[in-house]
């Protein structure tokens, strides 16, 4: 008789995946009868990896005068054969109890054993129940496996992770069985290992720990290992020493958010402006680059990136626009300079006068061309002089100009040139009008 998942007794050193069927002992010694009928209960997901104890015996056959001397000796004889001793096995912990119970199912009663839909028993609840047998219970658990990656909840009536995992290796090549978080405690529903010892790898290391028959919790207790609140335990089987042995591996989990700066650029705009000349451009407002921030969830297990999720998408300075002004006013086209004035007759040359304030443009544009190359804002390289005409700030403070004459329009200098020219001379453009031969 086939008996899925009722796990191995912890005496036994078997890796039988089936039942022998159970029977009764024959006095006679010709061996085992026919075996019984299969148990009742619902075959549960994951067949355990071996076999209960110790089979029940069959009763023999009273038949002919056994039989009949048996009738003759009356009560006495009935009660002592209705009162019998057996050997009750729950998950493992075996007892010896006393009963009346005629079946399988009394002697369950009588200790207010229930069986879930999942759960086994054996012999089954409706066979009749002698002295000396042997009644095997196997709760049902759900655990947590993880075949090949994808995780998936099965029943099992396994006694312990290892004939779990025996049990589902045919499931795929990596089987693990995952332990549930509850604060710092991580926890299986069955023992590790009933007989041997096993090995824990956590933070680079191996430990081996003797007694495999401890629960996940207590065996991360026993090392000092402590669990932060996202680390992961699985159970599986390795390869260590030559044989196969249960292993517990820790995993160290980190979640953390990494934002990422990445630069906006800036665009640029023109506009035009009779403010200054045509070919002359000046920037308004200074371009500013701005930035974009993206927040990633990123998830490191033992330092190694394992997955990485978008929280936001964020413009966290927004970009300045860039605006250049462009010239449109015309040029004022340039006017012949004065000719020289004629020399005494005594050969001695006057002192020039004063020319007027409306002398021709063509005289200041010349004059302009010589001093800055036609450019308004220019400053001198030691900073004392700036735009058209090089006034100093001094200077051209006093002929009532504010600022600095670099900042001024095309239009003022000029006029502040021509009132510093009448009232001072072409001396105030010694090198330039001179070259122009305006002195």
């Amino acid at each position: 008789m086939t008996f899925p998942s009722l796990g191995r007794d912890p005496r036994q050193q078997t890796t039988q995946q089936t039942f022998e069927p159970v029977s009764r002992p024959d006095p006679s010694g010709a061996g085992p009868a026919e075996p019984s009928a299969p148990a009742a209960p619902a075959a549960p997901d994951v067949p355990a990896a071996t076999t209960p104890r110790t089979a029940r015996a069959r009763r023999p056959l009273l038949v002919g005068g056994l039989a009949a001397a048996l009738l003759l000796t009356g009560g006495t004889v009935a009660v002592a054969t209705a009162h019998k001793t057996v050997t009750l096995d729950v998950d493992g912990a075996t007892t010896q109890v006393s009963t009346f119970a005629g079946s399988v199912e009394g002697v369950l009663a009588e200790h207010d054993l229930e069986l879930g839909p999942r759960d086994v028993v054996a012999p089954a609840p409706d066979e009749a129940l002698a002295s000396g047998d042997e009644v095997v219970v196997r709760r049902a658990r759900q655990v947590v496996a993880l075949v090949d990656g994808q995780e998936d909840h099965v029943w099992t009536t396994a006694l312990s992770a290892d004939e779990a995992l025996v049990a589902l290796a045919s499931r795929g090549q990596d089987v693990r069985l995952v332990a549930s978080r509850s604060g710092s405690r991580a926890e299986i529903p069955v023992q590790l290992d009933l007989e041997g010892p096993v090995d824990v790898v956590v933070d680079g290391r191996t430990e081996q720990v003797e007694d495999g028959s401890a629960g996940v919790d207590d065996v991360l207790d026993g090392l000092g290992i402590t669990l932060g609140d996202l680390d992961r335990v699985s159970v599986h089987r390795a390869t260590a020493d030559g044989g196969t042995r249960v292993t517990v591996t820790v995993q160290r989990v980190v979640a953390q958010e990494q934002p990422t700066v990445t630069e906006i650029p800036f665009e640029s705009t023109n506009e035009e402006t009779d403010e200054l000349y045509v070919g002359q451009r000046r920037t308004a407002v200074e371009g500013v680059a701005g930035e974009r921030t993206v927040v990633h969830r990123v998830i490191l297990v033992d330092g190694q990136e394992e997955s990485r999720v978008q929280l936001s998408d964020t413009v966290t300075r927004a970009p300045v626009t860039e605006v250049v002004r462009t010239g449109t006013k015309e040029r004022p086209k340039p006017v012949p300079a004065p000719a020289p004035r004629a020399s005494t007759s005594s050969g001695s040359s006057s002192s020039p006068a004063p020319v007027a304030s409306t002398v021709g443009g063509d005289v200041w544009a010349a004059l302009a061309q010589c001093e800055s190359g036609g450019n308004p804002t220019i400053v001198s390289s030691n900073g004392l002089y700036h735009g058209l005409y090089q006034f100093s700030v001094g200077t051209w403070q006093s002929v009532g100009g504010s600022g600095l004459p670099s900042q001024a329009s095309p239009d003022e200098q000029t006029m502040r040139a021509q009132m510093l020219q009448a009232r001072s001379g072409w001396g105030q453009w010694p090198a330039c009008s001179r070259k122009l031969g305006l002195r």
